[in-house]
């Protein structure tokens, strides 16, 4: 009996590592929508700089990502237009919407050339799904689905190194009962013309399902964002979202 008690009390002192090879991530559940997250150790510099940034960040387009070649990209480039963000990753059971994020941009950007845009951030924090370098991401995403949106560098969403204007979006969008991490990849952000996210979307929800909601910024924009009737065509159209997502 004291030889079994010892067995026990060393086996649950031994930490059990389950790391999927992503800093912080040691197992996940995605379509429970529960995971475990365990932050990597705080590198100094890091937290203090994305501190100062998301400080002195009033919009999306005070941010400046990487681009596919590891090149500052200003968001700031696309002030004034209507932007849905996703976590992007080839090897994920969502990857196919990819096909739906690009017929989502070439239907709007027939009707908005110039005021709509999409930009993909490729992430391999969960589950290693996108464990390519960014030239090979960029010839995934175009040779298999024909993306012709900006997909940025491969960057984190979540963590100490997490991109400051993910921690941004977090903060000004949290999902379901207040909880700011990003749960898996294909979450969505949208982005009114003002720069302030306007709302966000799990990995379930279909980027076709969004055109409606993102339709009616066009109109807030078109019209006075201050009006009733302005306010009311954004509700409505969130609520359709939200109910073909059921619906899927």
């Amino acid at each position: 009996m004291q030889a079994s008690r010892s067995l026990f009390q060393a086996a649950i002192r031994t930490p059990i590592s389950r790391s999927t090879g992503a800093p912080g991530i040691k197992k996940s559940y995605p379509f429970l929508n529960v995971w475990s997250y365990s932050p990597s150790p705080t590198r100094t510099g890091i937290t203090s700089a994305h501190t100062r940034t998301m400080a002195s960040a009033t919009s999306f387009y005070d941010f400046k990502p990487l681009d596919k070649k590891g090149q500052p990209f200003p968001l700031s480039k696309l002030e004034g237009k209507v932007v849905l963000v996703v976590n992007t990753a080839s090897k994920c059971g969502f990857t196919p919407q990819f096909a739906g994020l690009e017929k989502l941009y070439q239907t709007i950007k027939a009707r908005h050339p110039d005021s709509f845009e999409i930009l993909g951030f490729p992430c391999n924090q969960f589950m290693n799904q996108d464990p390519g370098n960014n030239d090979d991401i960029q010839s995934f995403c175009q040779v298999n689905y024909g993306v012709s949106f900006p997909v940025l560098a491969k960057t984190d969403v979540n963590g100490d190194k997490s991109e400051p204007v993910w921690e941004w979006l977090k903060a000004k969008q949290p999902g379901v009962m207040g909880l700011k991490r990003v749960k898996w990849n294909f979450e969505k952000f949208l982005i009114g013309a003002d720069g302030v996210v306007k709302g966000r979307w799990a990995s379930t929800t279909k980027p076709e399902s969004l055109e409606s909601v993102i339709e009616s910024e066009f109109a807030v924009e078109i019209f006075n964002e201050g009006k009733s009737g302005d306010k009311t065509r954004h509700q409505l159209a969130t609520t359709a979202a939200e109910e073909a997502e059921t619906k899927a």
